[in-house]
């Protein structure tokens, strides 16, 4: 399918949903790739000096989503502190993991591509830094891991 438009898509108007009645706002995400991990063999009888190069196993990085700092606001940490039902052979900790569906939105706040985790949960939240002399915004990181990324056509 060729490529629509004259321009590439500015990337400063998204949504993220996390779960099915959960959103929260983001500042940034960051890690919506994949890749092929490569096989390497060459056969004992092989006449060539090389191996063959065959796919192997997909990989999906971690979600990276940052966000202002809020006063009274614990949802990233309240999140994250779930994370405990997965321990011990809890049974009751699959219901904690989420399909998370990032969208890129248009100028009409349509979604031109979307991307959907499957099964993702909080790995790591980190507070952020303090410093007396910055002037910068406090910004808060959580880092989510998932067992599956696909890219949705509009």
């Amino acid at each position: 399918m060729p490529a629509k438009g004259d321009y590439p898509l500015p990337k400063f108007h998204f949504q993220v949903e996390w779960g099915q009645d959960f959103r929260i706002g983001f500042t940034e995400v960051s890690g919506l790739d994949f890749e092929t991990e490569v096989i390497e063999y060459r056969a004992g009888d092989s006449k060539k000096y090389n191996k063959t190069k065959q796919p192997g196993l997909t990989k999906f990085s971690n979600i990276t989503l940052k966000r202002g700092t809020f006063e009274g606001d614990f949802d990233f940490f309240k999140e994250w502190q779930k994370t405990y039902y997965f321990q011990e052979g809890n049974k009751t900790g699959s219901k904690y993991r989420r399909d998370v569906t990032i969208k890129l939105l248009n100028e009409s706040h349509e979604p031109i591509i979307t991307w959907k985790l499957e099964n993702a949960w909080p790995r790591k939240v980190q507070s952020t830094d303090l410093k007396a002399d910055g002037n910068e915004v406090a910004i808060e990181t959580m880092e989510l891991v998932h067992e599956g990324l696909t890219i949705l056509e509009a």
